[in-house]
């Protein structure tokens, strides 16, 4: 393979070649599968020796994945079996001597003793196994299958149940009901049976203990809560319990209809409920002694903040609101609870037991939690003896605790956490010991994010965008803390996996039109040694503009608001130009940075719109990821607000900078993006010339929970917030041209969105709108001739609108 280092792609994709004007862009090339493009370097990881590094690649013309092993010394990629393909999995984890490493690969386990020998395959399909981990005392090899934890002796290679839950109640226990017990006093005849059963269940329990790899004396945990999550204690002592109630109503499911099928008929499958229809199910948490075989619930009411009410307020005024109308049961129902329900939080990263994590002796157990709110994040530690918990840190949003930023674990002294907060307004790295106060171990006005504790316990490999808000990569940081080091220097780093010898970093990075590639770079840092090139020649050898990173001064005092700009080398013809706005989806995502663009599709139709005359705007609105706290939840109960105001500042920026007439701009974007034209076109009524909105938000009302709840509280709560944020509510100030695009098949924004939309307007008589609905697409399209339809659309919606006949005419 023919080796180009990443800075020689960079100055061939900026290079001027006269092959630019023979090769002119167009929508059936830009739209086409990106196979053409080169496929980005995925999962990459380490050998258990760290001297060899693997990652997958697509298949050009196929979904499937095929895997690549390179040694770092040489830097020659080479094709690898199925036989060692089919033993690459999850990140592996080591015993305490860092003599044995196991990791789980298609749901099975695998154990290695370094240097001795071929891998010894532990579990048995057809259940996975799960979350590996070595015990205390390093002679067995724990993991869950199922909802059972194992242990897997590396003495005798005999393997075993360490416990046994039944979600029913136990049959032996002692009559509750009054009749119950009077048949008991009674009948003597009726004491003996019982007396009788419960010998036998007594003797078949000796026997089952005393065999090997018997099985456990059960715990019998009642019929009415179900398993969310456990953890095993590495010394084998403790399993940690979450639960939740076994007849949680998960509330209705939309509909989404299939028309075009393989039968011929419509077919139909249940979508996610709507926001407020069912809160997620609360759940709570059970210690059990497996040695004692004690039961101990884990109270969550001592944790500080819990029995505070933060939307008290909202819930004041919708009560009163709902009282006024004469609906007492409704605002009955808005009384909020004594103690908030919580959940378990997932713990963030690729932490292996999620929000549950014991330290390495066993001695000491963490939970995160989070309110089902999401107001709040606490950190608790377990007073094993006393069964409590143990506030350690709390962390609270009047908004909502982000999605990101959620990593947490223990140090290698087992008594003191770590984790990640934006208490202070951006995501930075804690230590906290037991009994000690939280210690920053990196501040400033940037992120930390991925943290990663080399396996001596000495650094935290992390990324951050310290340099500027755009330009990540990765540092680290001593775990008694100190300075940041900046370990590399791409700007557009995608991710990095610490290799087991704490030696070295296999690096993703990317840079504007390089998808991600892999580097080896020195973990102390120095020079990186790049292992990849997959960009293709056709791709390398067009003509590309390079983004150019500008700060646009916000008027409504948010500071800066980065973007990305296109445009022509030259000045023009002094005439004034026509102007594109791009919108980026998600609402957090962040889209102006210095990597690969996850809308690389749309990158290159900016292209093609500079090739036709105009210039592009793709700016990161507040919300958007990498600016801290502050910018992320500016839009808490007002979405789309905040966002439009950007908006407009961005467009001052180019009538003002960018000689860009200001009647002849548009915009586009999808999901968040299409919210955000609709919200554009429909509250800012002619400042912008035309918008196509693709799989828009129409209406916050019809989207999930797990996201809607967290920025705009319950509807039933906070109806004011939704009304004021959904577009559908403002379809009556329609005065410009909206082109609308929706998958019919999107179970994430429904169809039915935009739909409901288009009705509204047919309603109130608005012109200039149309729909386009694709019947074989769901939220993110995948068939290029969907693709190609799609922005055919939106091309010919700029043409007619934004090029100077067209306003002439609309003016």
């Amino acid at each position: 393979m023919r080796r180009f280092s990443l800075a020689a792609l960079v100055a061939l994709a900026i290079a001027t070649p006269a092959l630019q004007a023979a090769q002119p862009l167009d929508l059936e090339t830009i739209m086409a599968d990106p196979d053409w493009i080169g496929q980005p370097v995925e999962q990459a990881g380490w050998s258990l020796d760290s001297k060899q590094l693997h990652y997958a690649l697509k298949r050009d013309g196929s979904p499937v994945r095929d895997w690549y092993g390179v040694n770092p010394a040489d830097g020659r990629p080479a094709r690898l079996p199925l036989a060692e393909v089919a033993r690459i999995g999850d990140q592996p984890v080591f015993d305490h001597d860092h003599r044995r490493a196991a990791w789980v690969s298609h749901g099975v386990l695998y154990l290695q003793t370094l240097g001795q020998g071929p891998a010894q395959q532990i579990s048995v399909p057809p259940t996975p196994a799960e979350r590996p981990q070595f015990s205390a005392d390093g002679q067995a090899l724990q993991y869950l299958q199922g909802d059972h934890w194992l242990s897997h002796s590396l003495r005798d290679g005999s393997t075993r149940v360490l416990a046994v839950l039944k979600f029913a109640d136990d049959p032996a226990a002692p009559a509750r009901g009054q009749l119950e017990q009077q048949q008991q006093q009674l009948f003597s005849t009726l004491r003996q049976i019982h007396a009788d059963h419960q010998a036998l269940r007594d003797a078949d329990a000796a026997l089952a203990a005393a065999a090997p790899g018997g099985e456990p004396v059960p715990f019998w945990l009642g019929d009415k809560i179900e398993l969310v999550d456990s953890a095993l204690s590495p010394d084998g002592r403790w399993l940690a319990l979450a639960v939740q109630a076994k007849d949680h109503a998960e509330g209705k499911a939309p509909i989404v209809t299939h028309y075009v099928t393989d039968s011929g008929y419509a077919e139909t499958e249940a979508a996610r409920t709507y926001v407020g229809r069912t809160d997620p199910a609360p759940q709570s948490l059970i210690l059990l002694d497996l040695a004692g075989h004690k039961v101990w619930p884990l109270d969550t009411a001592g944790l500080p903040g819990i029995k505070d009410d933060p939307l008290a307020a909202i819930r004041a005024r919708t009560r009163a609101a709902l009282l006024a109308k004469g609906d007492t049961a409704g605002a009955e129902a808005l009384k909020a609870p004594a103690v908030r329900p919580v959940i378990v939080s997932s713990g963030g990263g690729d932490i292996d037991g999620g929000g549950m994590q014991w330290s390495r002796d066993g001695a000491e157990l963490a939970i995160e939690l989070r309110a089902i709110d999401n107001k709040d994040r606490w950190i608790a530690s377990v007073d094993l003896g006393g069964h409590r918990l143990v506030a350690q840190h709390r962390l609270t949003d009047k908004a909502w605790i982000n999605w990101s930023f959620n990593d947490f674990g223990w140090l290698a002294d087992g008594r003191s956490l770590w984790f990640l907060s934006e208490q202070d307004g951006y995501s930075q790295l804690y230590r906290k010991p037991l009994q000690g106060a939280v210690q920053a171990l990196t501040r400033g006005r940037f992120e930390v994010s991925q943290p990663q504790l080399s396996h001596d316990g000495r650094w935290f490999y992390v990324m951050s965008n310290q340099v500027a808000p755009y330009s990540y990569d990765v540092y680290r940081v001593s775990t008694q803390g100190g300075e940041l080091q900046r370990l590399t220097r791409y700007g557009g780093t995608d991710g990095f996996v610490l290799s087991p010898d704490d030696q070295s970093l296999a690096v993703l990075h990317s840079a504007p039109y390089v998808p991600s590639q892999l580097a080896v770079v020195p973990a102390a840092g120095g020079a990186p040694h790049e292992l990849t090139d997959t960009v293709k020649p056709a791709f390398r050898q067009r003509t590309w503009i390079q983004p150019r990173i500008v700060g646009i001064p916000s008027s409504h005092g948010a500071g800066t608001i980065y973007a990305k700009f296109f445009g022509p080398a030259g000045s023009g013809d002094g005439k004034p130009r026509p102007a594109v706005i791009f919108i980026h989806g998600a609402g957090y995502l962040q889209e102006v940075t210095e990597g690969y663009s996850p809308y690389f599709r749309e990158q290159m139709f900016d292209n093609l719109l500079v090739q036709q005359g105009f210039v592009v705007l793709d700016l990161d609105y507040r919300a958007s990821a990498g600016y801290g706290r502050g910018w992320r939840t500016a839009i808490y109960r007002q979405m789309g607000h905040p966002e439009l105001e950007d908006l407009l500042d961005g467009k001052a920026w180019l009538v003002k900078h960018q000689h860009v007439d200001p009647h002849r701009i548009g915009l586009y974007g999808g999901s968040y993006g299409g919210f955000l034209t609709e919200m554009a076109l429909l509250r800012a009524p002619g400042e912008f010339a035309a918008g196509a909105a693709l799989r828009p938000v129409a209406d916050w009302n019809d989207y999930n929970h797990e996201y809607t709840s967290n920025i705009l509280n319950d509807p039933q709560i906070d109806p004011t917030a939704y009304a004021i944020s959904s577009p559908i509510q403002y379809a009556d100030q329609l005065r410009d041209p909206l082109l609308i695009e929706h998958g019919l098949i999107d179970n994430n924004v429904l169809a039915s969105d935009s739909i409901r939309l288009y009705q509204r307007l047919i309603e109130l008589h608005k012109r200039n709108f149309w729909i386009s609905l694709y019947p074989m697409e769901r939220h993110g399209f995948v068939h290029p001739d969907s693709w190609f339809d799609e922005y055919r659309r939106i091309d010919e919606l700029f043409q007619t609108w934004l090029q100077p006949r067209a306003a002439a005419a609309s003016n």
